[in-house]
């Protein structure tokens, strides 16, 4: 592909407004965009208006944990439960279940590391914390993390666009938990699962589901350390996953802690099915490949235009889901050319989150399709144009 995109000199041709539009605008990097050819019509709603304690309303939100497990390919004795509260709720609830009970390395590179280590440091406020910290767009210095601690960490910033380059840095004889928010990385990226002994993500993310509901998936020592360690701060009803000093396995067989919305869960396994009929995670053309091929898509066209560049600075450490840019612009033209692209109805939501440097943030994940980046890609220009022009 590379060549097929103007030079890095804005000229005439820029100011040219092109005429192919993404069929789908929506590169929100959450909620994200639905599967192709999603319709909502299609969804088995035979749940609606069911309790989710029925037997109909459990079979579903059992399969979301079993199916999850086969796709995702985890290893025998890794269980899944959905939770309450999106990805937030389901690290948190493992914060608070797990933690304490050794020293703790958290890890911060971006807006949401920073929230988890204000839960471990100011809310938990556990002693023997050591926070490793990075600016936007690089990554922490991952031979400074202890493995005798308990390591909390995100596989991939979301709103930095900065992954961990592979599990090659987590030892296989760690004597603490790896805790993992992977709300933009699982279905999306290579999962080492041996190294991770938490896991948590969201619908909203990879597969384009619903918001509100959060997927929680444990190790075998994981779940050793819920039942040998009892945390001595209050437990709030909603991280309670242990009754009589054993894990609560119903939890993870779809017996849900608080009542899912039933129209979230048709939704979540209409995108489960959707991926495994592509070829599930790791097929020719399966949700990896579609989300790194989307990837380069854009990594052409940086490479090919002077005027913009990723926020990632080591190209191993570069997110193919959430893919964060930065523009020889300022803050406010950044600002005006996300808005001018929404107003054209060919970008939506793509402007960098709020507490990241100025940019855009365009979602590659595996629902986008790769034409639709195609047809974005003139436009950005055009925008960039439009934006340094202005007097």
């Amino acid at each position: 592909m590379r060549g097929f995109f103007t030079s890095p000199k804005i000229s005439a041709m820029h100011n040219t407004k092109p005429t192919l539009k993404p069929q789908s605008p929506n590169f929100s990097s959450g909620p994200c965009a639905k599967r192709p050819g999603y319709d909502v019509s299609a969804l088995q709603l035979d749940t609606l208006g069911r309790s989710h304690r029925s037997a109909l309303g459990k079979k579903a939100l059992a399969a979301c944990c079993t199916e999850t497990a086969r796709i995702l390919g985890l290893p025998e004795g890794y269980r899944v439960a959905v939770v309450p509260g999106s990805d937030t709720g389901a690290i948190e609830m493992a914060m608070w279940s797990l933690l304490g009970a050794r020293g703790v390395d958290v890890l911060e590179w971006e807006s949401f590391s920073a929230g988890w280590v204000t839960d471990i440091v100011k809310q938990l406020k556990l002693p023997n914390t050591k926070v490793i910290k990075a600016d936007y767009g690089d990554i922490t210095e991952l031979t400074q993390v202890n493995f005798d601690n308990d390591v909390v960490f995100v596989w991939n910033g979301t709103t930095s666009g900065v992954k961990v380059p592979n599990g090659d840095w987590i030892p296989a004889d760690r004597a603490g938990l790896t805790i993992c928010d992977a709300t933009s990385a699982v279905f999306a990226m290579d999962m080492p699962w041996d190294k991770l002994d938490v896991v948590t993500y969201s619908w909203q993310k990879v597969l384009g589901g619903e918001g509100g509901h959060g997927m929680l998936i444990l190790s075998p020592r994981a779940v050793e350390r819920i039942e040998a360690y009892s945390p001595p701060w209050p437990m709030p009803k909603v991280f309670r996953m242990k009754s009589a000093g054993k894990l609560n396995e119903g939890l993870f067989k779809g017996e849900t802690i608080n009542t899912p919305s039933m129209l979230c869960v048709a939704d979540y396994l209409d995108a489960l099915k959707w991926a495994d009929s592509i070829g599930g995670v790791h097929g020719a053309g399966g949700t990896v490949a579609r989300s790194e091929a989307n990837l380069k898509v854009i990594e052409d066209f940086v490479a090919t235009h002077d005027w913009i560049s990723f926020l990632a600075k080591d190209k191993s450490t570069r997110s193919n889901t959430s893919v964060c840019l930065t523009l020889k612009a300022t803050e406010d033209q950044v600002k005006k050319m996300a808005k001018l692209l929404d107003g054209e109805a060919v970008a939506y939501d793509i402007g960098a989150y709020k507490d990241a440097p100025a940019g855009l943030r365009i979602w590659c994940g595996a629902t986008v399709e790769q034409a639709d980046l195609m047809a974005l890609m003139p436009w950005l220009s055009w925008a960039y144009a439009q934006v340094l022009e202005e007097k």
